[in-house]
This record gives structure tokens, C-alpha cells and sequence, in this order.
């Protein structure tokens, strides 16, 4: 948040900026879900409505959890909050004792260890390297957990790196998982949709039911509908994990604002088609942003890159990133360090 409000400020100094901080998709809400929100307003829609979710908006989640995910859940085991960082924050605080330990995959998203510091449990990071995609490894999480672990979170595919666990890969970490019954997963599903090329995206309760009771499956609909501020997530668990959350949920914020969640009803069950030609058309803009026509690849050789003064991304498995969002020692050091860099001449 801090590099996304910093972008703003030197763009309201007329500075010409990309902005790598917060992942905000670069077109608009489509205008089926606006108009949604609009007549929710013209229709009164404007009251308290229950504490973690409307009915309406409980069912459009039911459906989409059932239709893409092929999982099963009942309305009591939805919860609905204030973006996904506040369906962390509750699953955490109704969780989390100052003996536990959540184990947290690293690349991460930056608001996993700081929730847990604030219940004063302890995040214990596992750093995954290139070398294995980025992934957590069944032997890294194997020995990562004891009796103190309270749960594990994974994210796929990942902020930042946009790895993509494949159907293997969970399968195995689920065999891990399935020695240890007092450990919780969460997992962070928010950027299902935006994956490129034949990645194919498997959430863990898919490919491994027996793991559903003690597993909260995070979704939401800021990135794949472009809904960043309307401020709506959601996650599907166990009964009693959700009523804990939603007790929470009543003194602190209450309700979602009830526009905000009349319009994801129409995003789940509305025309979805843009999803599957809207991210590659983002991918275009981004790259239609960056000066230069050289695309660097994973297996792209570190001289080529040094080589190339017209370099636009890396690719790396589902994900394409600007070049200062991986890798970033080595080749952006290198390609400083080179007469070639396309943008020495930027200011600090």
C-alpha cells in the first residue's frame, strides 16, 4: 500500500509511472455488476443486512464454489467480509493462541506474517527458491510443522510470484497434511483467474476432499472482476470456524456495505465471458506500457538479457512480471551494471 500511494503521488506530479505495487487490474468494474450496484441503491438495497453476508450473495458463492471448484458448501459454512484481508484477520483472531505457529510460504503476500505478529503467534517462513518454482516442497512443509503449528497457508497462484501449484504438486503437500490433523490450512485463491497459457488451476479441497474440515478456501472478487475497492471476500470452512468469524464480525465492522455485496451476486452469476479474454488483454496493456519489444523468458539465458536494450517482462509460469518484480539481484544488478540498460537514465 505504501508503493501503490507513493505511484500516486508522483503521478499527480505528472511523472509518468507504472505502478507494481498493489495488484489492481487496469480496466474498469464491467458495467453488468455496475449496474447491479446502481439498481441495488434505486431499489432501497440500503439497510443492515445479516453480519457475513446477504443470502443472495451466500448462494452466487455456493454456486461459484460448486461450478468452478466442484465444492461443496453449505450456507453456513460461508463467510462474506470487508475484502479478503479481513476473512484472514477473523480466521486468525478466533484462531490463534501466542504458543502457535502459522507456516507461510516465502515469496508471500506481506499481510500473512504481520496478522499473525499482531495475535503475537509466529509465522515461520520457508523460503522456496526458483529452482522449485517458487512452490513449497512435501519435504520443506514436512519439517516445518510440530505440535505448535497451528496452520499452514498457501497461496496458488502466488503475490508475487505467480506460481501455479499443479493437481501433482497439492496432492502431495495433501499427503503431508494428512499425517497431521491438527493443522488448519488456508488457502489464498484470489488470483484463480489470472493465469495464462495451459496452466490449469486446482484449489487443494478439489484434489483432496478428506482435507475439507479443517480447510478455509479464500476467494474474492477484487481481482478477476476488477473490484478492488468494492471491497468483498469471501471463504468457504468448517461450521464452527465460520460462526467463530462471524461473532467476531458483528462487533467489529458489522455487515459488508450492502451495495457492495448486491453487485458480486451479479459478477458470480452474471456473464462471465470477459474472463477468459480480459486478463490477456491486460497482459497486452502492461507490456504496451514498458518500452521495448524484447520478452525475456524463464529459461532465457542471463547474457541475452544483458544483451537486449529493448527489454519488456520476464515470463515466469502463469504470471508475466515487469523486470523489477523477480529475479531482482542478480539480473537487475547485471543489467545495471551493462551499457545496455534501457532504463539507466531514470531518475532514483
Amino acid at each position: 500500500m505504501a508503493v501503490t500511494q507513493k505511484a500516486r503521488e508522483l503521478k499527480a506530479q505528472g511523472k509518468n509511472i507504472i505502478g507494481l505495487g498493489a495488484g489492481e487490474p487496469d480496466f474498469d468494474t464491467p458495467d453488468n455488476i455496475k449496474k447491479a450496484a446502481i439498481d441495488a441503491i434505486k431499489e432501497g438495497d440500503t439497510k443492515y443486512t445479516a453480519v457475513d453476508g446477504t443470502p443472495a450473495l451466500k448462494e452466487a458463492i455456493q454456486s461459484k464454489f460448486k461450478r468452478e471448484n466442484n465444492l461443496d458448501y453449505g450456507l453456513n459454512e460461508i463467510s462474506v467480509g470487508t475484502g479478503g484481508k479481513q476473512i484472514i484477520f477473523n480466521a486468525m483472531a478466533v484462531t490463534l493462541d501466542s504458543s502457535d505457529e502459522v507456516i507461510i510460504p516465502a515469496p508471500y503476500w506481506v499481510t500473512y506474517p504481520d496478522v499473525v505478529n499482531y495475535f503475537d503467534a509466529k509465522p515461520i517462513i520457508i523460503t522456496c527458491g526458483e529452482d522449485a518454482g517458487f512452490k513449497i516442497t512435501p519435504d520443506q512443509l514436512e519439517k516445518a510443522i510440530n505440535k505448535s503449528t497451528k496452520w499452514f497457508i498457501l497461496n496458488s497462484p502466488s503475490n508475487p510470484t505467480g506460481s501455479c501449484y499443479t493437481e501433482d504438486e497439492l496432492i502431495a503437500l495433501s499427503r503431508v497434511l494428512e499425517n497431521h490433523p491438527h493443522v488448519n490450512i488456508m488457502t489464498d485463491d484470489l488470483y484463480e483467474h489470472l493465469i495464462y497459457d495451459d496452466v490449469q488451476f486446482h484449489t487443494l479441497v478439489s484434489v483432496a476432499p478428506f482435507l475439507k474440515d479443517r480447510t478455509l478456501t479464500l476467494n474474492g472478487v477484487s481481482k478477476a472482476y476488477a473490484m478492488t475497492g468494492w471491497r468483498i471476500g469471501y471463504a468457504g470452512g468448517n461450521q464452527d470456524l465460520i460462526k467463530a468469524m462471524g461473532k467476531l464480525q458483528s462487533q467489529s465492522t458489522s455487515n459488508p456495505t450492502s451495495i457492495s455485496q448486491s453487485a458480486p451476486v451479479e459478477a458470480l452469476n452474471g456473464d462471465n465471458s470477459f474472463i477468459n479474454g480480459g486478463f490477456f488483454v491486460l497482459n497486452s496493456n502492461i507490456l504496451d506500457q514498458i518500452d521495448g519489444d524484447h520478452i525475456l523468458w524463464e529459461k532465457d539465458p542471463i547474457d541475452k538479457l544483458v544483451q537486449s536494450n529493448n527489454l519488456k517482462a520476464f515470463k515466469h509460469e502463469s504470471f508475466w512480471q515487469p523486470m523489477d518484480t523477480l529475479r531482482e539481484k542478480n539480473l537487475l544488478e547485471s543489467l545495471w551494471n551493462s551499457d545496455k540498460c534501457p532504463w539507466k537514465t531514470w531518475d532514483e
